[in-house]
């Protein structure tokens, strides 16, 4: 999205300048990624919603680059890395980044994290503050709460049962994700079409959707463990909450401003969960403006 209601078209989509795979686990598994640029600016980091992968990006990423080189990678269970039908970790999902600038000789980077790519980045300003120039975290809570949990037991569920019930699953995961203007803007055959490809991508490998849903089980209980586990980022943290959120409503989001100390919040208004697609020319200059500025002090217009 460029402005409310326009899609981006076609000649909008890039292709990366490099790509590989980082060898993890001691060979046994492997991590895919994808890199836009020479090397030669700061590094953003677009980190996946459970049900994406690299090329989910391929539309955003002109939004930053060529000012910003773009790195993109597939957590387990998606895209071009492993998807075997094993535990998946999301600490080590991060690490995994971590992994894959190495190799590229890449020091610090801008991860952006909505939904389920959010705990990535926040178990990178966790676990590896050192190597972030900012974080931005949109859709997610870093407090256990009831209701985040049904609605993870819910999609448990539907993935371990029949073909169908994972299809209207499917139905159910759309209407829940978009605030009303976008879902009016998309709503018939553009949804449907978003729809059965995730459906024709995971009905068959849905081992994967588990696995990726199972892994919040150990995040969540290191919080429970360790309350202060993410009090002592002090990267500039931007949380951008889409109003009309009901994956994560914003009051679950709010609380982030009491764990996170150099953190600020920014409400999008007529937005839903994928507040980076939903509202895309709010989005991008503001985050824009945060790597710019390394700091929480920039104006938002």
């Amino acid at each position: 999205m460029n402005e409310m209601g326009k899609v981006l078209p076609d000649t909008r989509r890039v292709e990366p300048d490099r790509s590989g795979y980082l060898p993890v686990e001691g060979g046994a598994r492997r991590i895919y990624w994808e890199y836009f640029g020479q090397g030669e600016k700061e590094v953003v980091v677009l980190l996946n919603g459970v049900g994406m992968l690299t090329r989910s990006w391929y539309r955003n990423v002109p939004n930053v680059f060529p000012d910003y080189d773009v790195l993109l990678y597939d957590y387990f269970g998606q895209g071009g890395s492993s998807q075997e039908d094993e535990p998946y970790y999301i600490d080590r999902f991060a690490a995994y980044l971590i992994g894959v600038m190495d190799q590229l000789g890449i020091d610090k980077v801008h991860p952006v994290g909505v939904s389920y790519g959010g705990f990535i980045a926040a178990d990178l300003g966790r676990l590896f503050q050192d190597r972030l120039h900012t974080l931005t975290l949109s859709g997610i809570l870093l407090t256990r709460e009831t209701l985040f949990q049904m609605y993870q037991d819910i999609s448990l569920m539907f993935y371990r049962d029949t073909d169908k019930a994972f299809e209207i699953y499917t139905h159910y995961l759309y209407e829940k994700t978009f605030g009303e203007p976008f879902a009016a803007l998309i709503y018939g055959d553009t949804m449907e079409r978003t729809r059965r490809k995730f459906y024709d991508r995971y009905v068959d490998r849905r081992h994967c959707l588990i696995r990726l849903t199972e892994a919040q089980n150990p995040f969540f209980e290191n919080i429970d463990a360790d309350p202060e586990a993410y009090r002592h980022i002090e990267t500039p943290t931007l949380v951008i909450t889409g109003e009309q959120d009901r994956a994560i409503p914003p009051w679950q989001q709010r609380k982030l401003l009491d764990i996170l100390p150099n953190s600020r919040q920014v409400m999008l208004p007529e937005c839903g969960h994928l507040t980076y697609q939903e509202r895309g020319e709010v989005f991008w200059p503001m985050v824009k403006r945060l790597f710019a500025a390394k700091s929480l002090d920039f104006e938002l217009h």
